[in-house]
């Protein structure tokens, strides 16, 4: 079978540590070029990405990997040229330019994939299983981690548009979106902003379903200094325990441990990836992102200490 010609399009940390192995892993790919600002990259790379589409011969798909700001613009004009197109998280800056997108791509006949990628782990399927059709007697998320050591030097994350603990935040929201049996909503959130930033440094947020009985809270904060702490703890009613560890890699269920023995989470996205190119269609979850934006539009802003960039 002729392999798939990919090209990454914002060649950085997150596409050097997880794309291009989990493209380079996967048969059904060859990896063509790739495109950066500071022409770092692999295969055959590209300072203008433009000139990479237009003149790399055969090419099939994208994954676009920049920051969120200018990712629109450029899927939009990939779409454009008849190329499948992989959007890292968070897909877009804004909902309507997923909604854009989403529609171009059904009119052009390609493939449009939002990437979320904590919800490739067999454990999320198995939370959701286990919650599936239950009421909700509460939830917990902690989602702390150290911003200097996943994002070292990034000024775009504090900008406006940037998300800032958001953008590890959507991660947790895109894994509860997928667990949680009934709609989610935000009722109220408190957003920490550093004096010297657009964007929070942390957030406090609850949710309110009519599937739950109890409280459902999120805690989000960028300024944890030793290792992580990722997990989902949700109790249902009926005395159902789930509680997910590690970015979801871990479930604990009713006290039983188990891991996500899959192939990994972008290994696993790329997989989804060929089967979406192969039967010609979209996977658009917009989801997760739907409630960062209801956080930033309920959201009560206070103003924290200046963060070190």
């Amino acid at each position: 079978m002729k392999p798939i010609r990919i090209a990454i399009i914002g060649y950085g940390k997150i596409a050097e540590d997880q794309h291009v192995p989990s493209i380079q892993g996967n048969p059904r790919f060859e990896l063509v070029a790739t495109s950066s600002r500071s022409g770092q990259g692999v295969a055959k790379t590209f300072t203008d990405w433009r000139e990479m589409i237009r003149t790399v011969d055969g090419l099939d798909a994208v994954a676009i990997t920049t920051p969120p700001g200018p990712r629109f613009g450029i899927a939009r004009e990939c779409v454009a040229n008849g190329l499948h197109c992989l959007l890292e998280k968070p897909p877009t800056a804004g909902l309507a330019e997923i909604a854009d997108l989403d529609c171009q791509a059904q009119a052009k006949g390609v493939s449009l994939f939002t990437t979320w990628h904590a919800q490739h782990h067999s454990t999320v399927d198995e939370a959701a299983q286990a919650l599936a059709g239950k009421r909700i007697k509460s939830m917990e998320v902690h989602w702390h981690e150290d911003v200097h050591k996943w994002h070292p030097g990034q000024q775009w994350i504090w900008d406006p548009g940037g998300f800032g603990v958001f953008d590890p935040g959507i991660n947790a929201f895109s894994i509860v979106t997928k667990i949680f049996p009934g709609g989610l909503f935000v009722q109220s959130a408190e957003l920490h902003v550093p004096e010297n930033a657009q964007t929070p440094v942390a957030a406090a947020i609850v949710f309110s379903s009519p599937q739950a009985d109890g409280p459902l809270h999120a805690s989000l904060d960028w300024r944890r200094t030793e290792g992580e702490e990722w997990t989902i703890t949700v109790e249902a009613d009926d005395g159902t325990s789930v509680r997910l560890e590690d970015g979801g890699a871990k479930l604990i269920l009713n006290g039983a441990s188990s891991s996500d023995e899959g192939i990994g989470e972008y290994p696993d996205i790329y997989r989804t990836f060929v089967d979406l190119i192969d039967e010609r269609r979209s996977l658009v979850d917009v989801a997760p992102f739907r409630l960062v934006a209801d956080c930033l539009l309920v959201g009560k802003t206070v103003r924290t200490d200046p963060i070190t960039m």
